[in-house]
């Protein structure tokens, strides 16, 4: 799915420069997570980048089966499998990739799959990110350095949302692996160390009870957002 218009008035072209630094590139974004989608955004379409985004595997892949973009970045944990087997298929096509993660081992992983590079959650320059996005998808050379500050967060609607499917995985019967590691990787996305130490620390049906609890009071505390 595109990613929602940006506001009327947007901010400031990057690094001072008339013509943005990601002008006229497209960008497909893989990521289950609308939290970490919407950092991504707010970096890369204020860059000049198009972006599409898939939630699976399986949208991803109707998405290139009609436009191939010039830079895929691909989570690594996805609902439908892994994303190492859509890494592995892109870089034998020759696209350049970005394997994306909340749990640093898994750059290794991505970049044996054949990534170009690696990011870990939370992002980290948004500067160094366009400058590294723009040399991989249009072989040209670095952009002016420009002040290196942290990434945005992304919308704490978005947070919100990602909550809820969390809540809703975590209490789920069967297999938690893909619940774990989702909420794994959002706690780190968001900066939220307590939250990730929990998810670290639940094994059996009653760490999921409390993790469930540990999320209702996070929801209420965003519950004025609604």
């Amino acid at each position: 799915m595109p990613f929602p218009p940006e506001p009327m008035m947007p901010p400031p072209p990057l690094h001072g420069q008339g013509r943005l630094p990601l002008q006229g590139l497209s960008l497909l974004i893989v990521d289950d997570s609308r939290f970490t989608c919407d950092a991504l955004r707010l970096i890369l379409q204020r860059a000049g980048a198009r972006l599409r985004r898939a939630e699976s595997l399986e949208i991803a892949r109707l998405h290139l089966a009609f436009r191939r973009p010039d830079l895929a970045i691909i989570d690594l944990g996805l609902p439908d499998g892994r994303g190492e087997d859509l890494i592995a298929e892109l870089a034998a096509e020759g696209l350049p990739v970005l394997g994306l993660s909340g749990d640093p081992d898994g750059r290794e992983a991505a970049l044996d799959a054949g990534a170009t590079e690696f990011l870990e959650k939370p992002l980290g320059s948004a500067a160094a990110l366009v400058r590294l996005i723009r040399q991989l998808a249009s072989g040209a050379g670095p952009v002016e350095k420009g002040d290196d500050t942290p990434a945005p967060l992304g919308d704490p609607l978005a947070l919100r949302d990602d909550l809820v499917r969390a809540a809703s995985l975590i209490t789920a019967p069967g297999d938690t692996a893909y619940a774990k590691g989702f909420l794994r990787s959002l706690a780190r996305a968001a900066g939220d160390v307590a939250l990730q130490a929990a998810v670290e620390e639940t094994h059996t049906a009653f760490d999921r009870a409390k993790l469930a609890r540990m999320i209702e009071n996070r929801l209420a505390a965003l519950s004025s957002l609604a």
